[in-house]
């Protein structure tokens, strides 16, 4: 029998509309000074419809009611990774957690609670988000967001004191609070700086003037005495993207290319899967002023990543250098001066104190300068030691960018990619991503447009110190000598604050068939229409691609050629599990293999192991990360081994040429002295572990919920798949037994014509981390069975939802 809805929707449509009105009548919170905008007062509510997989769509009827609604919902189901975070953001780690604990990397790169808690606490302490909020806009943020933010710590408090937190991982722990308005945006600031003094946290809270306790002395720690190659080595890796726990692919095709003659988007961004740094999925609505779905990083009042009615868009990590270093001249009378055409400026002092948990307090002294902090290194393989003579100042222009939110919601209002490109050039507060975007007039937009210091390569050529001229065009870490007036960095006409590029120096493409990123730089956006003319600071030019990338610009070049996509053919990429590297190198391996004498190889340890039976899987294998491919496991283990011990001009008969760059290097080279010696560790490694080498991945490549194994397929970015998925190796619990990050806030969006877009998304790891919760695995088991959730976003979609329910949430007063 069918049942009618019309009489469901017309019960649910007027329910919503007097819940609305209800918001409407509560009066306007008055107005107050930032710092004590907490959730005291106000009178604010916001209408909450859940849909399938507790995805809420947020209506209010203006920003402080709708940040109210997003706070609330969010706390619902994140209460305890957003205190965790608010403990971080508020230096005081070490209080509740100790101080030689590590975080968990989700705000910064601080490898002890301590250095973070004395970084974090000095920013506020400093006043430094405070003044920031206090910036008019564009250099600061607009009244619309800091009404979201208000309204957003509003509600974040509002469910804390209306609900009972049942969440394990801190049900009756003190170190959960109220938060304010400030609160929210020194989370917003932790975001922006991640690139830059977030990854120098430890350097920064570490830099002792010569002559004090753990300061460095002697010839010896100066970096003029280290290798060059050595130190350009050490910045590529600190900066390679590849070796990042964030990355991402996104895809846009345009018209000329699809059935409906529409835009078409997939956006497969790459974040970790447990911790502070997850997405959560939601719709946030104003009628007439804002419809946007998506998804948010948790603790921002916006969507970061999503679509609205006629435009989608996905971020990916960019491979711009946001920061740079300059080389002080110290006063020979103070080492806490530094000397600038001959004059000297002093350092200013941050002297911070941060509770311990069981000991005393600890405190130390943090000295910053024009530039910005003084730092003692960039990772342990690029010292920077502070001497009589030198120190080292880290310039992070993000440090005084709070706008990111504000580009978030200016693009969620965007109608095409022009949209998309003016919200980017009004706001210019993406700290490290790319953007790609495309329309539902079938435009599509690549723009790399993000806040990096102004470093031109002619600057570079003027001002480089020694080690500059080697960190430079191996990373685009530029070290500038610091005592010259004549090397500060300047400023673009179209920027919107001072020592940054403006949005027309970035590398961008419009209304190409398609245009795609996988973490490299902007240089193939579209192999096709090569991206070049940029400093080096934004990224390489005609260099090797990572396998993902060469991989991904096959896929969709292809796809672009067949023509007549849909939505199903972005589904069918995302799943595709692809892997190119197997495709390059697993028959030429197997023939390797069959090639040894005796079938067996010499392992590292210099044992003879037989390695016979591993020909005929390599040879079978079906080339992809399917939970089901037999051989996918053999293969990944074996190329992770050669590849970390081999390097790539000892793997290739064809070596790299920027005239071909995505079909090279290739042929792997059968008689690379490596091969046999990463095949004999891998069988051994197996079989010890009683691994099957022709086991099926998802047998040991899983992940365990509520007691259930789900098999998980995709593949390492050794690997090049497009559906990464990064775990740690660990055989005693059955190989790779829990996702440390990869696919996460999957989104495959288009038009048909219709009013409503076509939209089908997935949230790897689901919108919960509370076990407890109906919402902690059932989007991780639709990932396991590579099954979509057919998105919500107009009024009829949402309220003939078999999974409806409505709540009004308010504060109480």
């Amino acid at each position: 029998m069918r049942l009618s809805t019309r009489p469901i929707l017309r019960r649910v449509a007027l329910t919503g509309a007097a819940l609305l009105a209800a918001t409407a009548a509560v009066p306007q919170a008055s107005a107050a000074a930032p710092d004590d905008r907490t959730a005291a007062g106000g009178g604010l509510s916001a209408v909450i419809r859940y849909t399938e997989n507790g995805v809420p769509h947020i209506l209010a009827r203006d920003y402080a009611h709708l940040g109210f609604g997003t706070g609330w919902a969010q706390a619902a189901d994140q209460v305890c990774v957003l205190a965790d975070g608010f403990v971080t953001v508020s230096g005081e780690r070490s209080r509740w957690f100790g101080a030689d604990a590590a975080p968990d990397f989700s705000l910064s790169s601080a490898t002890k609670n301590l250095s973070s808690d004395l970084y974090f606490k000095g920013v506020r302490e400093s006043g430094t988000v405070e003044k920031l909020l206090a910036t008019p806009a564009p250099a600061g943020p607009t009244e619309d967001l800091e009404e979201l933010m208000r309204g957003w710590a509003a509600g974040y408090n509002a469910w804390l004191a209306q609900n009972k937190i049942t969440d394990p991982a801190c049900k009756g722990a003190g170190w959960v609070r109220p938060v304010t308005t400030v609160d929210v945006a020194a989370r917003g600031f932790a975001v922006s700086v991640l690139g830059g003094q977030g990854r120098g946290i430890d350097g920064i809270t570490a830099a002792r003037p010569p002559g004090t306790a753990g300061s460095p002395t002697g010839p010896t720690a100066l970096p003029q005495g280290a290798d060059p190659a050595a130190a350009a080595e050490a910045a590529r890796e600190f900066f390679d993207t590849g070796r990042y726990d964030m990355g991402s692919n996104a895809v846009a095709f345009a018209g000329s290319t699809t059935a409906s003659g529409r835009g078409l988007l997939l956006g497969n961004p790459h974040y970790p899967w447990h911790g502070g740094r997850r997405f959560w999925q939601f719709q946030q609505t104003i009628p007439g002023e804002l419809n946007v779905s998506g998804a948010s990083l948790l603790g921002t009042a916006v969507v970061n990543i999503g679509f609205n009615e006629k435009v989608a868009w996905s971020h990916t990590v960019a491979t711009g250098t946001p920061v740079n270093l300059h080389q002080l001249a110290l006063d020979p009378a103070d080492p806490t001066a530094y000397l600038v055409d001959g004059t000297p400026e002093r350092m200013t002092r941050r002297t911070v104190t941060v509770p311990v948990a069981g000991g005393a307090p600890v405190t130390r002294t943090q000295w910053w300068t024009r530039y910005g902090p003084v730092v003692s290194d960039l990772g342990p393989g690029l010292p920077l030691p502070w001497t009589a003579q030198t120190a080292y100042a880290l310039n992070d222009p993000n440090a005084a960018n709070l706008r990111g939110s504000d580009t978030a919601l200016a693009m969620g209002k965007a109608r095409s990619v022009a949209g998309v490109q003016d919200a980017l050039r009004r706001t210019q507060g993406l700290p490290w991503v790319n953007t790609v975007a495309a329309d539902s007039s079938g435009g599509t937009l690549f723009t790399q447009t993000q806040v990096l210091p102004r470093i031109t390569d002619e600057l570079v050529a003027r001002c480089s110190t020694p080690m500059g001229r080697a960190t430079y065009p191996a990373s685009g870490l530029a070290v500038l000598d610091g005592s010259r007036g004549d090397c500060v960095i300047g400023s673009d006409p179209d920027a919107v604050q001072p020592g940054v590029f403006g949005p027309g120096k970035a590398p961008t493409l419009r209304d190409a068939p398609y245009v795609e990123n996988s973490n490299d730089s902007a240089w193939l956006a579209n192999a096709d229409r090569p991206l070049t003319g940029y400093e080096r600071i934004w990224g390489n030019v005609a260099t090797p691609r990572s396998p993902r990338t060469r991989g991904a610009v096959e896929d969709v070049s292809a796809m672009a050629a067949k023509g007549r996509l849909t939505v199903a053919d972005l589904q069918k990429q995302q799943f595709a599990n692809r892997v190119p590297a197997g495709d390059l190198a697993a028959a030429d391996a197997a023939k390797a293999c069959s090639a040894l004498p005796g079938g067996t190889a010499t392992a590292s340890d210099g044992g003879a192991v037989d390695v016979s039976a591993a020909c005929g899987v390599l040879a079978s294998w079906d080339r992809t990360t399917d939970s089901t491919s037999r051989g996918a496991l053999l293969f990944d283990r074996f190329w992770r081994k050669l590849t970390a011990s081999t390097p790539a001009k000892d793997l290739w008969l064809v070596p790299f040429s920027a005239a071909d760059p995505v079909r090279t290097p290739r042929t792997l080279d059968q008689a690379a002295p490596g091969i046999g010696r990463a095949l004999a560790d891998t069988v051994a490694e197996l079989k010890a572990a009683g691994i099957a080498l022709d086991a099926p991945l998802g047998e040991h490549q899983f992940v365990v919920r509520g007691g259930r194994k789900l098999p998980v397929g995709g593949g390492t970015e050794a690997l090049g798949v497009w559906n990464k998925i990064e775990a740690p190796w660990n055989a005693a619990a059955g190989g790779y037994a829990e996702v440390a990050h990869g696919s996460s806030h999957i989104q495959a969006v288009g038009w048909d014509g219709g009013r409503c877009p076509v939209a089908r998304t997935l949230l790897t790891y689901s919108q919960s981390s509370n076990p407890g919760s109906p919402y902690y695995a059932d989007q991780t088991r639709l990932y396991s069975e590579e099954r979509w959730v057919t998105a919500r976003f107009c009024e009829r979609d949402i309220l003939t939802s078999p999974k409806l329910r409505v709540a009004l949430v308010r504060e109480r007063r």
